[in-house]
C-alpha cells in the first residue's frame, strides 16, 4: 500500500511544481527566486485561468500534504 501512496506522492508533487512555474506571470526564472521586477508591486485580482490555476495550486498542496501524512503512516505502522 505504500508503494501506492509513494507514486501518487510523485505524481502531486509534479503537478504541484507544475501550477507554481505556470503561477510566475513571464517573468522568468529570477521571478521564482523572488528576483522579479515586480516583487512587492500592486495587487492585482485574479481573473479567468490565474483565479482557476490558483485553486488548483491550493487543491494540490492540501492533496500533496494530506498523500505525505498517509504514506509516512503507512510506512510507519
Amino acid at each position: 500500500m505504500a508503494n501506492y501512496f509513494s507514486i501518487a506522492l510523485i505524481i502531486t508533487s509534479i503537478a504541484l511544481i507544475a501550477s507554481i512555474i505556470l503561477q510566475s506571470k513571464g517573468v522568468g526564472l529570477g521571478g521564482l527566486t523572488g528576483g522579479g521586477l515586480d516583487a512587492g508591486g500592486v495587487y492585482t485580482q485574479r481573473r479567468g485561468i490565474e483565479k482557476v490555476l490558483f485553486w488548483i495550486t491550493i487543491g494540490l498542496s492540501i492533496v500533496f500534504f494530506i498523500l505525505t501524512l498517509l504514506t509516512v503512516m503507512s510506512i510507519g505502522g
